[in-house]
């Protein structure tokens, strides 16, 4: 795990110069250890390393105008987390991508259960049965212990996080602007809850402007996040329609709701069918296309160990007497939705059972 800070002011402040993006940075800390080491280094070893004239001259001048620490303590002053390749907190999923940011802000907290974790995009002018497909599928998908991933975009992804929490879920937002610069701004107070439910992600330094060409960057870190990408509502130009791309190319599942043949809204769903995208008529589909089935053993057994520290924390607590949520949050010492979100991947497991309402007890 990176812990040194100037080591990890230099992964942020290689991330600010414009021509070294994830290959690039790869390059450099392949050849000379550290990002610490490819900071100091001269022009002609920069070369040397594999670095064209041009991004080494962009290079050698952005070193003259960044201070390394500033970003760093900007994030920290924000209550903003850095989190680097090298770090045990880097998602899993998303560090298989051929190109997964060397460098993401985060704040709230990624669980273990997240690893099981949905994308859910499409249209910001989204159709009442747009609204009412999302809220469907998202729901039992939270119920089954799925973590729904979008892009707090307007429309679709807006519901498909707020469908999330209102049934107790995990939820995830990517972001193309900077985690103090929250976009749209009606979505700030969305953000929040995200924040205290789940998690917020940003490869952008804090401040930066949700500028056009953010989002498709953006995009292929919703995808990346997930096991697969659902599409409810797409026009045949939708930027969901990009997070599907960025889906295939990383090997990930696509799926997509279908829609009337005469709407706008649905050519790009449809057409994604019509290429292959499974189609998507319940939860049930996501559940089996994505082996996340409850009623698949061979999941149940990959499941069933090892635990995660927060489980075992439950655990400690539980028996064959039912033990309310809130009982088991103040004995914990851990927040109600992490809680809950806990508890349903544990029923997944087979570890415990849920009785009298929001009460639970170990499951023999």
């Amino acid at each position: 795990m990176t812990n040194d800070r100037t080591e990890r002011a230099h992964w942020v402040a290689f991330n600010q110069i414009k021509g070294i993006g994830p290959l690039r940075f790869r390059i450099l800390i392949d050849a000379f250890g550290s990002a610490t080491a490819a900071w100091n280094a001269s022009a002609s070893e920069l070369r040397a390393a594999g670095l064209d004239t041009r991004t080494t001259a962009s290079v050698v001048e952005s070193r003259q105008q960044i201070d390394p620490d500033a970003v760093l303590s900007q994030a920290d002053s924000l209550d903003i987390k850095v989190i680097t390749w090298r770090d045990d907190e880097y998602p899993r999923h998303l560090l298989e991508i051929y190109d997964p940011p060397p460098v993401l802000f985060m704040q709230g907290e990624l669980v273990s259960s997240d690893e099981w974790s949905v994308g859910v995009v499409g249209t910001r002018r989204a159709t009442s049965y747009g609204k009412h497909v999302t809220r469907t599928i998202v729901t039992d998908l939270v119920q089954a212990g799925v973590t729904i991933v979008s892009g707090l975009a307007r429309g679709i992804d807006g519901f498909a996080h707020r469908a999330a929490l209102e049934v107790g879920g995990r939820t995830i937002a990517v972001l193309g602007s900077g985690l103090a610069n929250i976009y749209p701004p009606e979505h700030r107070e969305l953000a929040q809850q995200i924040r205290e439910n789940g998690a917020l992600f940003s490869e952008f330094p804090p401040h930066t402007k949700p500028e056009a060409s953010n989002f498709p960057r953006r995009n292929r870190i919703i995808s990346g996040l997930s096991l697969g990408v659902i599409v409810v509502e797409a026009g045949k130009r939708s930027g969901a329609l990009i997070t599907a791309r960025y889906a295939l190319d990383q090997g990930r599942e696509v799926l997509a709701v279908p829609g009337n043949i005469t709407a706008k809204s649905s050519q790009g769903t449809n057409r994604l069918i019509q290429e292959g995208a499974k189609p998507v008529l319940h939860a049930n589909d996501v559940l089996e296309e994505l082996n996340l089935s409850m009623l698949d053993t061979q999941v149940a057994a990959q499941l069933t160990i090892p635990t995660t520290p927060e489980e075992d924390r439950l655990l400690d607590l539980l028996s064959g007497q039912p033990v309310h949520v809130d009982e088991l949050s103040l004995g914990s010492g851990m927040t109600v939705s992490l809680v809950t979100s806990t508890l349903s991947m544990m029923q997944l497991k087979g570890l415990v059972r849920q009785v009298e309402g929001m009460s639970y007890v170990r499951d023999a």
